[in-house]
Formats: structure tokens, C-alpha cells, sequence
């Protein structure tokens, strides 16, 4: 087994660390915020992840894992340094290579002994070539050779970095860790190699071996796919209500072709994340400073931009005004199974409901907390957001109900439940989650994504 450093415990660093520790290495995660790893010491989690708060106390408990401020007294003696420290989007679209940098440096003034440092932040193709010579610049030098620091001090070490990204998906991390399809390693040495293979050996999973700069690219190409998928599907899904037909039925029809397959074929109001619009950004970046336009990544990003409203779009047409309205929404989170919201639609939407007066009723079962950061309860503008504890509690003499997260619990949501709670049961489904001839024999006003939508009849006037 080896000694292993994880720099960060976000997503990527922590679930990394924790499966790590799970399958028998000694590791040791590190974060800046003292607060986060006492939490962490207690087996608190600072994300929502299935199984994760579990893992983590197991395996601190037996001595395998252990969360520092301290990276000097992490990093001294590491067999492998892994990085997952966040690459945010610049305001280009780049990625900001800021917290990376700072975790070399500390480690090219730190080890002690041979290391392999292993990227598994998201980074543009030739990010790793660069940490790689960065750590180089500032390891101490005897003539030729690189030295180690404090203990290691005028002996020679070994420093490379490797390139290991990550394609776990929120809400199923430690799953898709502990479970991976595959594992991606680029490399530029065989002990680099070697040592990787080493690492992920009592995972016993299939290894794709290649060289840096092709695991880099082969991150950004699988995410960018999977983000062209769901932007075309969303295309064809509005064109589909133009027309008349069904997306679901399309999409059933096109998931028996196995070039296709079943995956990410469903139509809603576009991808969210720390991902899909990070990357797409940050490829068509690439391509740009390289004289190249990536046409297609760019379609991706447009539709999914104009997606993300769709609902709100619908609803305008539908209803002369917002103001006054209790507007209930369910699910606040891009995903479920998660509490993250970065690019969440609910907040596309959430600041154009309030601007037109709404009085929001929101519920999210896990989302809540991290929305209250953003629009803490009460007015904002014209309109009001209320937190409730209950998805009863948001439709109850709701006016329209607005959903944008999938969770189980929204799911379980009967059509005449919305028939009952409700003061008039719209609704506008941004997952097509109900088939539209329940809703309608429900009665039910029910708007959803490349469907035919249930309007509401007239009544008679005499």
C-alpha cells in the first residue's frame, strides 16, 4: 500500500481520498479552511454525497485517513500527490490554474524523497507539461540533479507528474470511484506508470494507459460529448413541439441503435454543474488560442444557454404576470442526488420570478441551506422567496408550480396531488417527469419539454 497526499476535498480531492483510503493506502487530505477539516475529523462531510460520510468515518476510524491544514507534514514523505483542487471558469472562459500552482509550489518545497504528482483536477491539454517544469523550478537543485528538502536535503529525487482525471458524476461519486468504467492514466515514464498502476491495482478495474496530453483531451472530449448529446436532444425536443411529436417516444426509438445507446437522451432545460459548462467553455477556449473554432462544442453552449429559460419562457405566455403569485419550485440543485448548484437552472429562473414580483414557495431536499447563501428568505425586489420544509407546504394554494430537480421525492408527487394542493394546477415541468395523459386526466395544466402541453379549457360563459 502507499502514502498518499490528496490537495483539496471538494468533489474531486475528497472522494478521491476517502476510496483511496477504502481500498487500503494511508492517506492523508488537506484543505486551507480549519473549520472544514474539523468537521471532516468528526465525519461530517462538507459536501452531500451518497455513502461518502459513511467511508469517511469508517476508514478514519482505522487510521487510513486523515484530514491536515498542515501540507508541509502531508506532502514530506508522500509516495503520490494527488491534485483535485478546483479550476474555476474565468470570466474568457479559460480555466484558472491558480490553486494548482500554489499546490506545486508547495510540494517542490516540501518533498523529501521520489514523488509522483498526479493531476486530477480538470485541466487544459499541456497543464500537466507545465506543472511538471513549474515543480521543477522550484525543487532545490545539486548541479544536475533535483534534491529533496529538509531530511531529503542533497539527495537525489525523482518528481514527475502523471495525469489521472476524474469522471465521477454528483450524486453517484463514490460509486462511480469505487466502480469506474475505467481509469485514465497519462503518463510520460515507465516508473510514472507503474507506480499509477500500483496505486489503482486493489481497485481492480481496467486501465487506459496514454500519454499526458491525450488524458487531458480525453477528459474534455468525453464531457464535451455527453454535453453535445443533451444540447441536441433539447434541440430536437423544442422542434419536437413544434411538429407535434413526442421526445420521449424519440428518444425510445433512437436508444435501440447501439451507435446512439440510452444514456443522456433526455430532454430538459439543459445541463448544469461544475462540469459540462466548464469544460465546453474551457475546450472552445482551447481551440481559439490554437486558431481553431470548435463549432459544434460552441452549438452546445448556445442551446444550452437559451434551455436553461425555457420554462420561464413558457410561463410568461401563459400568465399575464407574475406579481403576486405564489409560485411554488421544486427541486433547486442541477442535480438530484447532490446540493450543489453551480448552473443550476433554479438559478437562471428563480432571479427572473422575483423581478416580476413572484412570491416563491421553494423546497429542495437537500439544496436548501447552499440557495439560502445566495437568496437568503424574505424580499428581494418585488418578490419574496419562502423555504419550505415539505413539497405540501410549497403547492399548498400554489398559483403555478415551476420544477427543475428530478429528486425521488418530487417524483412521488401524484398528478392529482397538484389537482388538489393547488389554487390552479399549472405546472411546468422542466424534467418531464408525469406522462401528459395522466396530467391531463388529472386536470391538470401541464407544461413540459418537447411534448405536447395540457391547456387549461375555458369555461363557458352564458
Amino acid at each position: 500500500m502507499f502514502k498518499i497526499a490528496v490537495a483539496g476535498t471538494g468533489y474531486v480531492g475528497l472522494v478521491a481520498g476517502v476510496c483511496f483510503a477504502e481500498v487500503g493506502h494511508q492517506v492523508t487530505c488537506v484543505d486551507i479552511d480549519e473549520k472544514k477539516i474539523q468537521l471532516m475529523k468528526q465525519g461530517i462531510s462538507p459536501i452531500y454525497e451518497e455513502g461518502l460520510e459513511e467511508l469517511m468515518r469508517k476508514n478514519y476510524a482505522a487510521g487510513r485517513l486523515d484530514f491536515t491544514t498542515d501540507y508541509k507534514s502531508a506532502y514530506r514523505d508522500a509516495d503520490a500527490i494527488f491534485i483535485g483542487v478546483g479550476t474555476p471558469e474565468r470570466p474568457d472562459g479559460s480555466a484558472d490554474l491558480t490553486h494548482i500552482a500554489t499546490v506545486a509550489r508547495q510540494i517542490a518545497e516540501t518533498v523529501e524523497k521520489d514523488c509522483l504528482v498526479v493531476v486530477k483536477s480538470t485541466v487544459p491539454v499541456g497543464t500537466n507539461d507545465k506543472v511538471e517544469q513549474f515543480i521543477r523550478d522550484f525543487l532545490p537543485r545539486d548541479g544536475k540533479h533535483y534534491t529533496g528538502n529538509g531530511a531529503g536535503a542533497g539527495k537525489k529525487i525523482r518528481v514527475e507528474v502523471a495525469s489521472n482525471p476524474e469522471f465521477l458524476a454528483q450524486g453517484s461519486a463514490v460509486h462511480d470511484t469505487l466502480h469506474a468504467a475505467r481509469i485514465i492514466i497519462g503518463t510520460e515514464s515507465q516508473w510514472a506508470e507503474e507506480m499509477l498502476r500500483k496505486i489503482y491495482e486493489p481497485f481492480n478495474l481496467p486501465i487506459v494507459s496514454v500519454s499526458r496530453r491525450s488524458a487531458e483531451m480525453i477528459k474534455y472530449a468525453a464531457n464535451n460529448f455527453l454535453a453535445l448529446k443533451i444540447s441536441f436532444m433539447n434541440d430536437i425536443a423544442n422542434l419536437c413541439e413544434l411538429v407535434g411529436a413526442d421526445i420521449q417516444d424519440v428518444a425510445k426509438g433512437m436508444s435501440y441503435d447501439e451507435r446512439i445507446g440510452s444514456k443522456f437522451l433526455n430532454a430538459g432545460v439543459g445541463y448544469g454543474g461544475s462540469c459540462f459548462p466548464k469544460d465546453t467553455k474551457a475546450l472552445q477556449y482551447l481551440a481559439k488560442q490554437h486558431g481553431y473554432e470548435l463549432r459544434t462544442v460552441k452549438a452546445a453552449i448556445d442551446v444550452n444557454a437559451e434551455q436553461k429559460t425555457i420554462l420561464y419562457r413558457k410561463a410568461s405566455n401563459r400568465l399575464i404576470t407574475f406579481n403576486g403569485l405564489k409560485v411554488a419550485v421544486l427541486g433547486l440543485t442541477f442535480k438530484p442526488g447532490t446540493d450543489d448548484l453551480r448552473e443550476a437552472p433554479s438559478l437562471a429562473n428563480i432571479p427572473l420570478l422575483l423581478e416580476e414580483g413572484a412570491d416563491i414557495y421553494a423546497y429542495d431536499p437537500v439544496g436548501i441551506p447552499n440557495f439560502k447563501r445566495k437568496f437568503p428568505e424574505g424580499k428581494h425586489g418585488i418578490g419574496t422567496i419562502t423555504y419550505a420544509d415539505s413539497i405540501g407546504k410549497a403547492l399548498d394554494n400554489a398559483n403555478v408550480c415551476f420544477i427543475f430537480t428530478e429528486w425521488n421525492e418530487i417524483k412521488a408527487v401524484k398528478p392529482e396531488d397538484y389537482k388538489n394542493m393547488m389554487r390552479t394546477p399549472i405546472v411546468f415541468d422542466g424534467r418531464n417527469i408525469y406522462k401528459v395523459d395522466e396530467m391531463k386526466e388529472a386536470g391538470v395544466e401541464y407544461y413540459s419539454i418537447g411534448r405536447t402541453a395540457v391547456r387549461s379549457a375555458l369555461p363557458v360563459l352564458v
